[in-house]
Formats: structure tokens, sequence, C-alpha cells
């Protein structure tokens, strides 16, 4: 890897807390509400104009995502944020619920371990 590539560790770890510091301002507005967090699709009728903050927070959670695993490292809460945002259907929690439950994952340190226990099929 050519070294002009490379993050210094404490630059990383900057960036990271960036991350979470907005994350964490986000989950608490979308816990109470506001939509457009785990989701770049336009809102029907949004007036706001759409949510930019999270925007960013998706497009900076995915190049942290590339900058860790060139460093050959992962990063749970961006990993956690990033499959959160890539789940569409109407099985699926809403994005209040999605929130609060993601906010209290992260207050419990269970980020980066499994949601669910794994089902046996037989």
């Amino acid at each position: 890897m050519d070294p002009r590539d490379e993050v210094e560790s404490s630059q990383l770890e900057m960036m990271a807390q960036a991350f979470s510091d907005q994350l964490l301002a986000c989950l608490d507005a979308c816990a109470r509400g506001r939509k457009g967090l785990f989701s770049d699709v336009d809102l029907l009728g949004d007036e706001e104009g759409g949510w930019p903050e999270a925007a960013r927070l998706r497009e900076l959670a995915m190049g942290l995502q590339g900058i860790f695993a060139q460093q050959e490292e992962r990063n749970a809460l961006c990993d956690e944020f990033l499959d959160l945002c890539s789940m569409h259907g109407e099985s699926n929690p809403g994005e209040r619920r999605l929130a609060r439950t993601f906010l209290e994952r992260i207050e419990r340190g269970d980020v980066g371990t499994p949601t669910q226990e794994e089902r046996k099929l037989w």
C-alpha cells in the first residue's frame, strides 16, 4: 500500500469519534420522529427538503468502512449502521423503532454482537 494512502491511527480514531457523535445525534432525532436516517429515498411530502445530515452520515459511514478495510480493521458501529440502512421492505420495523433499538444496543455495549440468536434448522 502506498504510504500516502495510509491514515494514521489517531486520525482514524478522530474520524470514528466524529462519526459516533453525529450518529448518536441523528439516532436521537430519528427516535423522536424525524424520518430519513436509514434511507436515502426521498420522502413524499417532505417539506424540509430531506435530511442532509443523515445523507452526509451515510456517506461518512461508507467512507469510514472503506478506510477501515484498507487498514484491515472493522468498526462495528459503522458496519451495523450501514446494515440497518440496507433494510427495506414492509416487514422491517419503522425508523423510529430501529433508532430506539440501535440506541439501546449502543448504550448496553451490544454493537458488534449478533442481534438475534441463530436458529437451528433441525
